[in-house]
């Protein structure tokens, strides 16, 4: 993956993140203000990951973002706003970074 490629994702990461937390403050206190807030970013991380789509492809794409966000979201909940994951949420969370890490990583070990 190209620094574009990695810029983007980490710009599309941080709507993303921004969203989720837009969405707990509507959640909180709900406005209309805070429901156009909320779209608005995860109308803007959905079209800069059409352009990793089309760069790198559906499955490398969505898979890093996911993982990306699941950390970054559980990071922001934790952090932010006193939620607490259990052992077995933490576990998933552990085994999704794993499957990410094998579905990014595998095209290039089978090369080694």
């Amino acid at each position: 993956m190209s620094f574009w490629g990695l810029a983007q994702l980490g710009i599309s990461t941080l709507m993303f993140l921004l969203a989720a937390m837009a969405a707990k403050q509507w959640g909180m206190a709900p406005s209309l203000a805070k429901l156009l807030l909320t779209l608005a970013l995860y109308t803007a991380g959905n079209l800069i990951m059409l352009r990793l789509v089309r760069e790198f492809g559906m499955s490398v794409s969505f898979s890093l973002s996911a993982v990306i966000q699941l950390v970054a979201v559980n990071v922001a909940a934790l952090a932010f706003f006193g939620e607490r994951l259990n052992v077995l949420q933490a576990t998933g969370m552990v085994l999704a970074i794993a499957a990410v890490a094998l579905i990014t990583l595998g095209p290039y070990m089978q090369k080694l």
